[in-house]
């Protein structure tokens, strides 16, 4: 930098010359080189104090309120010093350590898996000895299940939305409603479905009417979501070979889940659905479809009066999408609720409602097929 950048000389030097003292401040010439400039410099204008800079930020305020600097002292300097810069306080510059890589994380199954095995060997054995031994009671555990599923349903409704569905009408109509679908079929199921309905229309008449018609549209979803669907395993359970034909719902509805939990969780990358369930996949998706079919094949073949092995792979086809679709239903409620399980009743599963969310669906599905392939009886 030059004399001139700051601006008028101080007063007060005198300068000898050949006429004599001069009597005034006036500007010597200054010799050449760097050297001078700088020393001159230091002569004619006092530096500026530099206030300290925060350890913590260059133009940052600390806080006991230090002055913070504005710009660059001279014209070559930058605002800013690179992080890793030697420093008064610091006179060798700081280099980054190595960080040691992160250890390598197990890939976690997401449940207590021996809860879980454990409780559906248990529910298995019900399901199969109450299937074999005496239809009716068979019956009668799918309408427990019912009740349960309606109550589970109800009560997270009205905690997570303060949606009141009455669940009097709609415990006592499902259970009905199953047990006319065994009794008398579709046109029974139907028959009570409607009765159950307007039972329910009723029943919330006894309240005050706010809130009335999201109450009673809750109570009709609920009636036909649970025990209606339900019916359907009731009427497979009429035909001849009617507990075969419920084995084989079952087996493949759970072949399916299994199929699906199992190849996502070992190679699942691509999100099937990711704004309803996370953790889907399409890889879960393919080995849900790979092993229903497979079972499917097997059932109709071996199981099921008149079945053929291809109608098995149509059925396994069938079962692995209705199922999957069940299962992001469900999941489509439970993310509206607010909530990760509709239960706590089954550990290792949740509630009777997140079983039964690919079974519902299913059953349907399953008797629609089976009657079109070797007929209702």
């Amino acid at each position: 930098m030059n004399d001139s950048s700051w601006g008028t000389p101080q007063t007060g030097y005198w300068q000898p010359s050949d006429q004599g003292p001069i009597r005034g401040p006036v500007q010597r010439a200054a010799p050449a080189g760097p050297a001078y400039d700088a020393l001159d410099a230091q002569q004619t204008r006092p530096m500026p104090i530099v206030p300290d800079v925060s350890a913590h930020g260059g133009n940052q305020d600390d806080d006991r309120g230090a002055a913070r600097l504005s710009g660059p002292l001279f014209r070559d300097e930058s605002t800013s010093a690179p992080s890793h810069a030697a420093t008064p306080q610091n006179p060798e510059p700081m280099h980054d350590a190595p960080q040691p890589a992160p250890a390598p994380q197990k890939k976690s199954a997401g449940r207590d898996l021996g809860a879980a095995i454990g409780v559906g060997l248990g529910l298995g054995a019900v399901i199969v000895a109450s299937l074999f031994v005496v239809k009716a009671v068979f019956v009668g555990v799918i309408a427990v299940a019912v009740v349960v599923g309606l109550w589970e349903l109800t009560k997270r409704l009205e905690e997570r939305k303060g949606i009141r569905a009455p669940l009097v009408p709609l415990a006592i109509g499902g259970a009905a409603m199953v047990v006319a679908g065994y009794v008398r079929g579709a046109e029974g199921a139907w028959v009570a479905m409607a009765l159950t309905a307007l039972a329910v229309l009723v029943w919330r008449m006894t309240e005050p009417p706010e809130g009335y018609l999201k109450d009673v549209t809750a109570g009709v979803f609920a009636a036909f979501y649970v025990p209606f669907l339900a019916t359907f395993v009731a009427m497979m359970l009429t035909a001849d070979d009617g507990p075969y034909r419920v084995l084989t719902f079952l087996l493949l509805t759970v072949v399916s889940d299994t199929g699906a939990y199992a190849v996502g969780w070992r190679f699942g990358k691509h999100k099937l659905a990711p704004r309803i369930s996370p953790g889907k996949t399409r890889e879960g998706l393919l080995g849900a479809v790979t092993f229903a079919m497979a079972v499917g094949a097997l059932c109709m073949q071996f199981l099921v009066d008149d079945g053929i092995w291809w109608q098995g792979l149509l059925l396994g086809l069938a079962v692995a999408a209705s199922a999957t679709l069940g299962d992001l239903g469900e999941s489509m409620i439970k993310r509206d609720l607010g909530i990760k399980d509709m239960g706590t009743l089954l550990p290792g599963h949740g509630g009777i409602m997140d079983r039964l969310d690919s079974l519902l669906p299913t059953a349907p599905v399953v008797w629609l097929l089976l009657v079109l392939f070797v007929g209702s009886t």
